[in-house]
């Protein structure tokens, strides 16, 4: 268990998906890179999703992360806007089971919890807490963060998962 993981996190949008890749090496983790894929804002839903399979595709050749995380999407009010979400983060679970990375999954509030503490926290509360948790880290939106948040989640979750399928 103490090979390096690189470690794929995606926070899935159609306007933006953040992604963000650290190693975990032992308890240690580090920080390796971070983005954003952006949708085009007036194309077609097909349009978009395209362009978030093309730039997460490219990044897993790039990157070749060893497993990948994605946050499950937030259910509100507007139904037509949580499936669409639900149809993003649907291509963001499909490129790296198409590379043969096991994908896990983790609620919004999971991953808060994890970083910060709390299941409410703020988007300032969670780039904080990434900068505080990979100090080389850096991201050009809040969706980066997210994601980077997401793979640190994964990191602190993958012992037990691991442990549970042996």
């Amino acid at each position: 268990m103490n090979a390096p993981i690189r470690i794929l996190g995606v926070d899935p949008g159609l306007r933006r998906t953040g992604w963000g890749l650290v190693v975990m090496r032992g308890n240690s983790l580090s920080f390796v890179a971070s983005g954003t894929i952006k949708a085009p804002l007036d194309g077609e839903l097909a349009q978009r999703l395209l362009a978030i399979h093309v730039g997460l595709a490219e990044i897993v050749r790039v990157h070749q992360p060893d497993e990948a995380a994605v946050e499950q999407t937030f259910v509100n009010r507007d139904g037509a806007a949580t499936l669409k979400l639900g149809q993003a983060r649907g291509v963001a679970m499909l490129v790296p089971a198409q590379a043969g990375l096991e994908v896990a999954e983790y609620a919004p509030n999971a991953v808060k919890k994890t970083i910060v503490g709390a299941g409410h926290a703020e988007k300032a509360q969670i780039r904080a807490m990434v900068k505080v948790l990979l100090p080389r880290a850096t991201f050009d939106t809040d969706d980066a963060a997210d994601a980077l948040a997401i793979a640190i989640c994964h990191a602190h979750h993958r012992t037990a998962r691991v442990l549970a399928k042996a």
